[in-house]
């Protein structure tokens, strides 16, 4: 992370996880071998499946956890902390293992897509910021990967571009939403620092503004023309698009033409973008620049860009703002990932609760994926740490409702996705390019069954729990309701 980011900061939690840590240092606990788990129940936007982000930032701050003179001194003027914990806070370091998804791996509800393995009290601070970090930013891939699939459903293709700094939360919110975007798919930024931490091509055209300070809009056009002749696209709505902007963009691509450029594009930003994208594109074409790419943006979202497409639409890049940035429409907001103890010192621990779609998986465990001969996505199974793959015909159940179960069908080549991204604090490979990512994402969205990328009700992805690990977690439900009578 950079300098910064309050990620960088051992106080960026909340302050139960550092009275908890305390606690169990007092109880004699803080050093017991503990297992955490991060994981979400239900996929974002009411979808099937959401793309994983936000690791490299996460163990950046992991790495760099430090308790500062400033942070004791903070801390000790709260009067909640004793002297002992402080001065052991002093030399406090993250230790533990991270067992990850890789960065832009699909990822379905209730498999554990991060696992910290170490010392109680180190464990459980670092809960805050993993949170953070990872549930923002899984949300936000997730969401340009609905944008996407959405844009290349058009017979024409079609890219999506992240332009909503002026929405996000925050400039931290701003910087990581366009690093998520990218991993799910987005192809550049208008946002200049986000271009130039990230490697990645800054984009825009001009404002209203820029047109409503020229006498004519023609000598706006005219002017933007001037200054950047070979990166030239025009806002056409700031009148009229068909009756003003169309005619003056089109004057001055002859122009441009004539001196040995060539215009760039055109931008819509109002208006009925299905029938004014259809009606520039035609004019476009006719008049000799079929070249010239159409942009549209004015509050997009994938169904919006759905519509479009639906309608006869032809736009080339679609600018998406606020639904992006935030992750926001229907069933987005945010991504209510959890992070919950499963073991201790080896033995599985669960929180029960009254409501089983929220009761936890106990133990350490292992995630199995399932790929069938053409190489596309099956099925996922959780199964205890040291527990064999799944075989053809064992019974696997619902995570949700034990109930719930099916066979393991034949012909499956599994594999454990999973890898040790840290151990003993140190991380365990270098920082992947976001390129890279984006192709792991393409690559898994594009395996992933029929309909589990549709956009409302998708089919819903099959995870399931081993035999093995069922019966364990039966077992200890049972025992625990016995020690507590209920």
């Amino acid at each position: 992370m950079n300098d910064t980011s309050p990620l960088g900061s051992a106080l960026f939690t909340d302050l139960y996880q550092l009275t908890m840590m305390q606690g169990y240092q007092e109880a004699g606990l803080h050093t017991q071998t503990a297992t955490f788990d991060l994981y979400f129940r239900r996929a974002p936007f009411r979808g099937g499946y959401a793309v994983w982000a936000g690791l490299d930032p996460a163990l950046s701050a992991l790495e760099g956890l430090r308790f500062t003179e400033r942070d004791l001194t903070y801390l000790a003027g709260t009067g909640l902390f004793r002297p002992a914990f402080l001065s052991a806070l002093r030399d406090w370091r993250f230790t533990g293992q991270v067992t990850a998804f890789p960065e832009g791996r699909v990822v379905f509800p209730h498999e554990p897509l991060l696992t910290v393995r170490g010392p109680l009290w180190e464990a459980q601070l670092v809960e805050t910021a993993l949170l953070n970090v990872l549930n923002f930013q899984t949300l936000i891939a997730t969401k340009a990967a609905r944008l996407v699939s959405a844009a290349q459903a058009s017979p024409h293709g079609g890219q999506v571009v992240e332009f909503g700094a002026r929405r996000a939360q925050g400039p931290d919110g701003a910087l990581g939403a366009t690093r998520a975007a990218v991993i799910g798919g987005a192809t550049g930024t208008s946002n200049v620092e986000a271009a130039a931490r990230y490697g990645l091509p800054a984009t825009g055209t001009h404002a209203h503004a820029w047109v409503e300070a020229f006498p004519t809009e023609l000598d706006a056009f005219r002017a933007y023309a001037r200054l950047y002749p070979d990166a030239t696209t025009l806002l056409l709505d700031t009148f009229d698009t068909l009756r003003s902007g169309l005619p003056n963009a089109l004057t001055v691509a002859r122009e441009l033409r004539v001196a040995g450029h060539e215009l760039r594009g055109v931008r819509l930003d109002s208006g009925d973008l299905a029938y004014l994208s259809a009606r520039v594109r035609e004019a476009l074409d006719g008049a000799g620049f079929p070249e010239v790419q159409i942009v549209a943006s004015n509050d997009l979202s994938e169904f919006v860009i759905e519509s479009v497409i639906r309608e006869g639409g032809r736009v080339d890049v679609y600018g998406v703002g606020t639904q992006l940035a935030t992750g926001g429409g229907d069933g987005g907001g945010a991504l209510g990932g959890v992070f919950k103890l499963v073991a201790l010192n080896g033995e599985g621990r669960m929180k029960l609760t009254g409501d089983p779609a929220k009761a936890s998986v106990p133990g350490d465990k292992r995630v199995w994926r399932a790929r069938d001969a053409q190489g596309q996505l099956v099925m996922d199974v959780i199964t205890g740490l040291n527990d064999a793959a799944p075989q053809p015909g064992e019974r696997v159940s619902d995570p949700t409702n034990p109930l719930g179960s099916r066979r393991v069908p034949g012909g499956l080549t599994w594999t454990d996705p999973r890898v040790t991204v840290m151990d003993g604090g140190v991380r365990q490979q270098p920082p992947e390019a976001l390129g890279d990512l984006q192709a792991r994402a393409r690559e898994d969205l594009a395996a992933l069954p029929d309909g589990t990328r549709r956009l409302l009700n998708p089919h819903r992805y099959h995870v399931s729990l081993g035999a093995p690990l069922q019966a364990r977690r039966d077992a200890l439900i049972a025992a625990l309701r016995d020690l507590h009578g209920l």
